[in-house]
Parts: C-alpha cells; sequence; structure tokens
C-alpha cells in the first residue's frame, strides 16, 4: 500500500505519496513564511477596491467574497483558502475568505512518517523542465497566468497518442500537485468513441474531485481541480528560491564543513537563518561561493 513520507527541510517541508517501489503518486510542499490554506488568522481589512485585502501575520490576502459589514481598518477573521503562489502579480496573493472561528495552525501537510523522499530530485526535474516522458511520447507542462497547460506530442497514432497521454497527464497532475484549472490539448482522435476513451481514461486515474469538459472537435479538454497551494510548477517558475530550496535538500546530507557553490542569484534569496540552521546540522561552518557561470540547476555543496 501507498504511505505518505514527510521531510521537514530548510526553507520548505515535503510530503510524498510512495508505492512500496518507491514511485511518487503525490507530492506537496510547504513553504517557510508562506501562509498554508486552513490557517485561521486575525486580520485587518486595508482595501476594499479594487479588490478587497486584509493583511494577517504578515501577508496580504485577497477575499473574493468580500467583507460585508467592515471598514478599512477593521477586524476579521480569515480563513486561508489558497496560499501565496509567489511572484509580483495581485492575483497570485493568498486568498481567504471571512470565518467566525477562532485562530488556529493549519492542518499538517500529510499525515504519515518521517523519512528520506527517495526520487524527489528526478521530481524536481520535472517540475522545472516541464517535461513529462511516456511510452510514446512527452507532455509539455506550463504554467499561465489562466491555468496549467499541457500540450501531448509524440510518435503513435492519433487515437493511442491520446490516450497514453491522458493517462501519463492524469498521473502527472498528481505528481506534480497541480489544482486549478487545467488545459490539456490532445491530438484529436477520431470519432466519438474513441474520445469518450480518453475521458474515461482521465476519470479513472485522476483523483477526485475535479471536473472537466468533454473533448472539443480540436482535441482540448479542460479540467478544474481544488487548488490550495502552489503547484510544483509553479514553485519551479520562482527559480531562484526554488533552487536554493533544493539547494538546502541536498547540502543537509553532508557532514562536516561545506561551501555552497552556486548562480549568485540563487544565493541571494537564502535568508542567513538557512545556512545557520544547515551548519548545525551538518555540524560544521557553512560558505557561500558565487558562480555566475554556473546554471540555476547546477548548485552543490562541496566539502571543505
Amino acid at each position: 500500500m501507498p504511505e505518505w513520507l514527510i521531510e521537514d527541510g530548510i526553507g520548505e517541508t515535503r510530503a510524498a505519496l510512495v508505492e512500496p517501489d518507491g514511485t511518487i503518486l503525490e507530492a506537496r510542499v510547504r513553504r517557510e513564511g508562506v501562509t498554508p490554506a486552513g490557517t485561521i488568522l486575525e486580520a485587518k481589512l486595508i482595501a476594499v477596491a479594487p479588490r478587497v485585502t486584509v493583511e494577517a501575520g504578515g501577508e496580504q490576502f485577497l477575499l473574493p467574497r468580500g467583507a460585508s459589514g467592515i471598514t478599512e481598518g477593521g477586524r476579521l477573521f480569515v480563513e486561508v483558502t489558497r496560499e501565496a503562489l509567489g511572484g509580483a502579480e495581485p492575483w497570485k496573493r493568498g486568498l481567504a475568505r471571512r470565518t467566525d472561528e477562532a485562530p488556529r495552525p493549519a492542518p499538517p501537510l500529510a499525515e504519515g512518517r518521517h523519512a528520506k523522499i527517495e526520487g524527489w530530485d528526478d521530481l524536481l526535474e520535472e517540475a522545472r523542465s516541464g517535461r513529462v516522458s511516456f511510452d510514446g511520447g512527452e507532455l509539455r507542462i506550463e504554467p499561465t497566468a489562466a491555468m496549467t497547460m499541457i500540450d501531448i506530442d509524440g510518435w503513435l497514432q492519433a487515437d493511442k497518442l491520446s490516450q497514453m497521454g491522458a493517462w501519463a497527464s492524469a498521473l502527472a497532475v498528481r505528481r506534480l500537485d497541480i489544482g486549478g484549472p487545467v488545459g490539456i490539448d490532445f491530438p484529436a482522435p477520431e470519432g466519438k468513441d474513441a474520445k469518450k476513451e480518453v475521458g474515461g481514461i482521465l476519470d479513472h486515474y485522476l483523483d477526485k474531485p475535479f471536473e472537466r469538459t468533454a473533448m472539443n472537435g480540436f482535441g482540448f479538454v479542460q479540467l478544474v481541480r481544488p487548488r490550495s497551494r502552489a503547484s510544483l510548477v509553479e514553485l519551479a517558475a520562482d527559480r531562484a528560491a526554488f533552487e536554493a530550496r533544493a539547494l538546502m535538500r541536498r547540502a543537509s546530507r553532508e557532514t562536516g564543513a561545506i561551501a555552497l557553490h552556486a548562480h549568485p542569484a540563487v544565493l541571494n534569496v537564502i535568508p542567513a537563518g538557512w545556512t545557520e540552521r544547515l551548519a548545525r546540522q551538518v555540524g560544521g561552518a557553512v560558505t557561500l561561493r558565487p558562480e555566475p557561470g554556473l546554471a540555476m540547476s547546477g548548485a552543490h555543496a562541496q566539502k571543505v
């Protein structure tokens, strides 16, 4: 039976639903400094236009349902419904709703045992590249402002490629924790029965709840899943922060004094507190070595 494994890292907590053979079925990330969904906070209403916005716990949250009866500067309790996605755009702020419940922390990221998650580095590579290979083709995954787009390409006959692509897409959506609206571009199989077969594969392999459209004449299917946090693909789009957290994970496996070699943009987003915690964990001093010619994904730790 699959089980949830939890890793408490520096900068983030990771959780993965793992098969006995090590296959990761689902993955989740909770970033430090970002209030997770399910948290209830006391907040201050700071704006009613153009968007109803509150401030709580050092973050700003949008209230899509509004806050009737409260004027600017007023206090209220809110429950976070979606964590901040990252980036400067206002729509990427966290979302919340008004509540009468008392403040409380969010529930755990997952219920499971604490252990190292094997295969996590491969999962990060899928997230940063947006490419997922399957037998007969490849998915190309890209987050956009409107939705996460999945393009299916390959060398199989259209009906078979669509079926394999539906299977791979469903698994990738789960594995990369993709929520919200998702658009999948299929190679337009011929006939109603072939299109229904693709829909049946999505329904079977994608965990509920979700809603989807039937495939249109151009081979496009849209589905919508609950979304309470950023997907791994969205996190990877904030490349410097993503690679900084990945570096912390790799470096934490070392012992003794180490140097962190990374692109300056990666090192610039590492808080001093992280390196202090890393030094205690490895049992030695941690120094930063900027290397402008190094790819962001090439950050690594080296003993000194």
